[in-house]
């Protein structure tokens, strides 16, 4: 069963690699994050695509975010983060294409741990792209609360785009 709103964002393990403003070549060491930790008493935007530098994800959904993730954090998010099923150094690298820096955390969930315990893994085998992909989603998370959940039915991009996320926050 998916999440809903009014659910508890499960405690899962993510993992990214640091964006390091004194060197923001380099590919630092990855490290982990803790939901429950990282999410306790904040207001979470979290968006997922099913792969980095997917058309779609590149062209659509990524480059809203983008432009509005400061409207977000002055609206209340006091974390916007993208989620994909691609390793951390990939997430990293697709930061870097749009210099998110630190203002949008790329988080991975390789393994597919989050992306099961939401109820939002799809299998990609069929398009080639691995058993365990997340499905297109947004959600709002407040202090571990899920406020707003957008899954696309259809592709594209519309209720897990920022400007559905903005008109909820």
């Amino acid at each position: 069963m998916a999440i809903k709103v009014g659910d508890v964002f499960p405690d899962t393990v993510l993992t990214y690699v640091p964006y390091d403003a004194k060197n923001p070549d380099a590919c630092g060491l990855p490290q982990q994050l803790k939901t429950h930790e990282a999410f306790k008493g904040k207001k979470v935007v979290l968006f997922a695509v099913p792969g980095a530098f997917t058309p779609t994800c590149s062209e659509d959904h990524m480059p809203e975010y983008v432009k509005q993730v400061d409207s977000m954090k002055s609206k209340g998010a006091d974390l916007v983060a993208c989620v994909a099923s691609n390793d951390q150094f990939v997430m990293h690298a697709w930061g870097k294409q749009y210099n998110v820096k630190d203002n949008i955390m790329m988080l991975s969930d390789a393994n597919g741990d989050l992306g099961t315990a939401l109820g939002l893994a799809q299998d990609g085998t069929a398009r080639r792209m691995g058993p365990i992909r997340l499905q297109r989603f947004a959600m709002i998370i407040d202090d571990l609360k899920v406020i707003y959940v957008g899954v696309e039915s259809a592709p594209g991009v519309t209720v897990s785009g920022a400007s559905a996320v903005m008109a909820k926050l």
